[in-house]
């Protein structure tokens, strides 16, 4: 062996090869403005400017992809993916994923209508038994009104792959009453200039708190907890209420 050639193996066996970075964790989410989006092939939206921040704390690399809802529940179900937000809590959910302490955002599900709708209240789902509703396929839209679908109290009239589909399904007049999250219903409205055409029933369904979920098959209990403390604590110095203050 030459001089040089023992030289470099004795390099490597004293100093070792350079450590390689950690490869990204791998989150889902949904198609879902103004909490997270797809633009220019960039996703963007203010839970996921949460998201990042909470992780950039931990020193962690994240890839976020965008998918339909159910798509994205199925990868992190079966371990494809690591994580998923905005997720509401169920007990069909919570038995196969495991859900962060700290609520990611806290969001309000509402009925809407068109505007010449003579529907004029959306307090009571047992009064609205009559009509049909739109809704998203694989979502879920909190206790109040899944139980009452599950019960068949209400109709579920279509199911479409997204809001914007949703949304023109009930401007089609394929439905009565459009179910959705408020702020996510109104963005819509207003990229497409259709304010007028759409009206928000009074009161809201309910308010319902999302998380970050994490897949049971990878074993991240540890993860979960230091993505806990690290939520927590951008709650506590503003940088929470700074980054998902409503646009």
């Amino acid at each position: 062996m030459s001089r040089i050639a023992l030289a470099g193996l004795l390099f490597a066996l004293c100093c070792g090869t350079p450590a390689r970075a950690a490869p990204a964790l791998e989150l889902v989410t949904l198609q879902y403005p103004p909490y997270q989006y797809q633009e220019n092939g960039e996703v963007k939206g203010f839970a996921a400017d949460l998201v990042r921040e909470a992780f950039r704390r931990l020193n962690l690399a994240v890839h976020i992809s965008v998918y339909p809802w159910g798509r994205s529940i199925a990868m992190v179900t079966d371990g494809r993916a690591d994580a998923i937000f905005t997720l509401y809590r169920t007990p069909e959910r919570e038995a196969l994923l495991d859900y962060s302490n700290e609520t990611l955002a806290q969001q309000e599900v509402s009925l809407f209508v068109r505007k010449d709708s003579p529907i004029s209240s959306g307090g009571r789902l047992d009064a609205l038994s009559a009509y049909r509703f739109g809704v998203v396929r694989a979502v879920s839209y909190g206790v109040v009104f899944d139980q009452a679908v599950k019960s068949g109290q209400i109709k579920v009239g279509e199911v479409a792959a997204s809001g914007e589909q949703n949304m023109d399904m009930l401007l089609a007049q394929r439905f009565d009453i459009l179910v959705s999250n408020r702020l996510g219903a109104r963005d819509i409205l207003r990229r497409r200039h259709e304010e007028a055409l759409v009206r928000e029933l009074s009161p809201p369904l309910e308010a319902i708190p999302s998380y970050m979920a994490f897949a049971r098959k990878r074993s991240l209990a540890g993860l979960r907890q230091r993505f806990d403390a690290a939520l927590a604590a951008m709650k506590r110095d503003g940088s929470y209420a700074r980054l998902s203050a409503a646009p």
